[in-house]
């Protein structure tokens, strides 16, 4: 998928790295990529994220590292009296480059070299802490402060989002193009979308538009739409008492054995079973 470049250090000003909180009525689809590593915490909001060529759900307590260059974007919809907010520390190679000379950074040297996939924490109060005090610091203790982040994070167990890394090649009309796609499919997954019906939003033949689909996003068009229509029948299975008949045809899947059998394929186990899994993990975590 070919993304906007988002220009950072016009944003930051003369300070070392950009940190900041903020709060809007939803996350907007904005698939971009930036030179700066991005640490960011999902404070309110649920929704999907797009890491590389990985497409998640997410909700509150979505801490999630960025490598450099690695397209991404956090999109929710908009609900009545509900805002998403997150934080957001932004910050340069050249900036922590400084730091990762010496033997007491090597874990962290490591972690930003795994951070080319994107890397998924479990957040623990004392980082979430010091992110938020973090956004409202000045000085020298800003600087102390995201070494002290970084750290704790090295020692984390991780778990990588995309499955290999993406090299995001720069192309305006090609990233209006597999924006007005990707848009058009998550906001209409759960109807029947033909392929000709997407081809024709950017004026392409259906084989043209799948080659282009592919290079783009590194998946083919009916992978991408099935793991955007599997993704949200998790959410529905731990999140709703509909049962699998009735989220399978409201992901936009036609019957329930072809449902069944993508389910199975992408994440390795039944609906059903998923559904007891998730509820007895969240059950014992109470």
């Amino acid at each position: 998928m070919k993304a906007q470049l988002e220009d950072i250090s016009s944003e930051k000003g003369n300070s070392s790295f950009y940190a900041y909180r903020f709060q809007v009525p939803f996350f907007e689809f904005k698939w971009h990529y930036h030179p700066e590593y991005e640490l960011t915490y999902i404070v309110k909001g649920y929704g999907y994220r797009i890491v590389g060529n990985a497409y998640e759900y997410f909700s509150e307590g979505d801490l999630v590292l960025i490598g450099s260059n690695l397209p991404h974007t956090w999109s929710s919809k908009l609900e009545d009296d509900v805002y998403s907010e997150a934080v957001v520390i932004q910050f340069s190679k050249e900036f922590i480059s400084s730091f990762l000379k010496y033997d007491e950074s090597i874990l962290i040297k490591k972690m930003l070299e795994s951070s080319d996939r994107g890397i998924y924490f479990e957040a623990s109060e004392a980082v979430v802490s010091k992110m938020i005090s973090l956004t409202e610091s000045k000085g020298v203790d800003r600087i102390l402060k995201l070494v002290s982040i970084l750290d704790d994070l090295s020692k984390k167990q991780i778990k990588l989002i995309a499955p290999n890394a993406f090299h995001n090649i720069v192309s305006k009309k090609s990233e209006m193009r597999i924006n007005k796609v990707c848009l058009f499919i998550q906001n209409n997954f759960y109807n029947k979308i033909s392929l000709k019906e997407v081809a024709d939003l950017i004026y392409l033949t259906e084989s043209n538009f799948c080659k282009f689909f592919k290079k783009a996003t590194g998946k083919t068009y009916s992978d991408y739409l099935n793991e955007i229509r599997i993704n949200e029948a998790c959410r529905l299975l731990v999140q709703s008492e509909k049962t699998i008949s009735q989220i399978s045809f409201e992901c936009g899947f036609e019957t329930l054995s072809y449902f069944n059998r993508v389910f199975n394929t992408k994440k390795g186990i039944t609906p059903s079973k998923y559904r007891k899994r998730e509820l007895y993990f969240t059950t014992a975590c109470k």
